[in-house]
């Protein structure tokens, strides 16, 4: 869905490369764990073996995923982003390149992805190497009714103060539901966080979802 009928801010935009490559300095300092750890914390799923971290970034969910699995593979499309995750020392192998087709031969126990979906227009290619690199599909995302609520692209601020948005588009989560079936997923588990304390300058969206995240598995 086009994000541009939502739009309250009409920031510059962006593609992710670009925008995330200005981003890596700064990143840590944006990002919460309310917007997508706290719910890898209670999705159902039995981790462990081998996992590929998809848009891996900063390598925030390898450093939460260290003590859970046997050993982490990432992957990201920005070479700045890559370097941070490199520094943290929890990654098998890092290498750039595209979620949607990343070159990794696998097969993983699980795959992992994180804070990714917004930036693709289309969530078929990401469903589908999802499914060829695991049974098993972890992917937490904010909530389509935050952004359409909002209207609030994802953004950072530039080294001059401007603030710069980077492509985002809506996904319904009926359409995470028709890629994941097409890839031959079923869902097995889905948690919603909704807008509470740790949102302070989204109380007046309090109670609504902010961020999701699906379990999914191979039939």
């Amino acid at each position: 869905m086009d994000f541009a009928g939502f739009d309250k801010r009409g920031y510059r935009t962006v593609d992710a490369r670009v925008g995330y490559a200005e981003w890596a300095a700064t990143y840590e300092d944006t990002v919460k764990d309310a917007m997508d750890l706290d719910l890898l914390d209670v999705i159902d799923v039995e981790w462990g073996g081998t996992v590929v971290d998809l848009g891996c970034g900063t390598g925030r969910t390898g450093e939460w995923l260290r003590s859970r699995v046997d050993a982490i593979d990432g992957v990201d499309l920005t070479p700045e982003m890559l370097e941070r995750a490199r520094e943290r020392g929890v990654y098998r192998t890092l290498c750039e390149g595209d979620v949607t087709d990343t070159g990794l031969e696998g097969p993983y126990d699980i795959a992992v992805c994180c804070l990714v979906d917004e930036h693709l227009p289309t969530l078929e290619p990401l469903y589908a190497e999802a499914a060829r690199l695991a049974p098993r599909f972890v992917l937490v995302c904010f909530h389509p009714h935050f952004i359409m609520a909002t209207g609030m692209p994802t953004h950072f601020g530039g080294t001059d103060g401007e603030p710069i948005a980077i492509e985002t588009h809506v996904h319904l989560i009926s359409e995470h539901v028709a890629a994941a079936r097409a890839a031959g997923f079923v869902l097995r588990d889905l948690r919603e966080r909704v807008v509470d304390d740790a949102w302070p300058k989204w109380q007046r969206l309090r109670g609504h979802p902010v961020a999701v995240s699906y379990m999914w598995q191979v039939e």
